[in-house]
């Protein structure tokens, strides 16, 4: 099976390596172009580099390489995932040296006069490079580095940490470009995180429906034929009445959530229903397993 199996890696790891280098050009244009010609501190190390260009004139590229090399480093000895190191080091050298190297070619003072475009433009465009890299389950290190280490030896949560180091940033960005480039950093940075989730997700378009009933087997009968969609039921009991419930879980495209409303009502008037919004969906009769990159 070993020769099977080498074919397979080889295609994963070229994979990966593609959405790696395809996440460090676009994360370097969206800097180039959008980020450091208007002032606007993107997250993580970048803000960082690109806050000291403007204030000593260091090249953005090389500082964020010498910002992340002790941290790469503290990262290999406490986290010990090599892997994730190796490709996060990666990227990180063809995102410092495309910045500095491709910067010349690029229109010095941007593609645009307003500061709002370039701060929605920059956020999605390294929102873009931020999904292709963490599929890649490399990371742009920096913070992103330190808030996992923070989790692993203090137990803080990411969320916690994320929040902490990007209210540093935007601070410094107030700083340094008076609060108006602040606020231009806020909406860099969320629409970056709103980008990057969306590429690694998808659009919501999923949901879901907890539903309480005493009549299961018609319920889900109808969902069934109806709907042709698979339901999940277990055993359940009212904690206010004691007396024994049934419970089912469907999960069904936006569009089908008012029929199948309907539906349950229609066998069971009384019935309890809570309806949840999910990412996505794996499985019959929705999207099938995405590739392991």
């Amino acid at each position: 099976m070993t020769h099977l199996k080498h074919p397979h890696a080889l295609r994963t790891s070229l994979i990966r390596f593609a959405f790696l280098t395809a996440g460090a050009l676009l994360g370097a244009i969206a800097v180039i172009l959008f980020f450091e010609p208007y002032e606007i501190a993107p997250s993580g190390a970048s803000g960082i580099a690109v806050i000291l260009n403007t204030l000593i004139g260091t090249p953005i590229g090389l500082m964020i390489l010498l910002i992340n090399i002790p941290i790469q480093v503290l990262a290999y000895r406490m986290l010990g995932g090599w892997r994730t190191v190796l490709r996060t080091s990666y990227l990180l050298v063809v995102y410092s040296l495309a910045i500095d190297i491709l910067a010349p070619y690029f229109p010095k003072d941007g593609i645009t006069d307003d500061r709002l475009l370039s701060a929605l433009f920059g956020g999605i465009l390294g929102g873009i490079a931020g999904g292709l890299v963490y599929r890649a389950g490399g990371t742009f290190g920096g913070t992103s580095t330190l808030a996992r280490i923070l989790q692993r030896r203090l137990g803080t949560s990411l969320n916690s940490t994320y929040l902490l180091t990007d209210t540093a940033i935007v601070l410094l960005a107030g700083l340094i470009y008076g609060w108006e480039g602040a606020l231009y950093a806020m909406v860099a940075i969320y629409v970056d995180g709103a980008t990057s989730d969306y590429v690694l997700e998808g659009p919501s378009t999923v949901r879901t429906a907890t539903i309480v009933t005493n009549h299961p087997e018609e319920v889900a009968a109808a969902i069934m034929e109806e709907l042709e969609r698979g339901v999940t039921g277990w055993d359940g009991r009212g904690m206010y009445t004691h007396q024994e419930r049934y419970v089912l879980f469907v999960a069904v495209t936006r569009p089908e959530i008012s029929e199948l409303r309907e539906l349950i009502f229609e066998v069971d008037p009384d019935a309890f229903i809570v309806v949840g919004q999910g990412q996505t969906a794996y499985g019959e009769g929705f999207q099938s397993a995405p590739p392991v990159v």
